[in-house]
């Protein structure tokens, strides 16, 4: 008979026989999932205070990620999103990209996901309406 495997999010291996992930790899997999969306210029690391990323341990270059009380995963993200691309289409297929990227490497299931769309970010070309 196969062993049971609990799965924790921890900050440092703790035990044997449990599968255990650093929050790195899941701010890695938020990441990567927004990142690969049409439309998304560009992460918005800088929006989060300083101070705020240093007392909080949740909170990682512009993605926040928190666990609620039922265990599933809540996160944030802010984005500034390319001119000329939908800001609710985008941020609508962040959050699926991020759903099923999290829950299909990980054991968790995911809560909530918000997108906040800090800015719009101009291409170089378009520079006429640009000032």
């Amino acid at each position: 008979m196969a062993k049971k495997v609990k799965v924790i999010v921890a900050e440092e291996q703790t035990e044997k026989d449990n599968v255990t992930y650093k929050k790195k790899v899941i701010f890695s997999i938020v990441s990567l999932a927004t990142q690969e969306i049409n439309g998304i210029a560009s992460i918005c690391r800088n929006y989060v205070s300083a101070i705020k990323s240093v007392f909080n341990k949740n909170i990682n270059k512009g993605i926040a990620i928190d666990f609620d009380k039922n265990g599933k995963v809540n996160i944030n993200v802010f984005v500034n999103v390319k001119f000329g691309y939908s800001v609710k289409d985008v941020a609508f297929r962040v959050q699926e990209n991020i759903k099923q990227s999290v829950e299909s490497m990980t054991e968790f299931k995911v809560g909530q996901i918000n997108v906040n769309v800090v800015g719009v970010t101009f291409n170089e070309t378009d520079s006429d309406f640009v000032s």
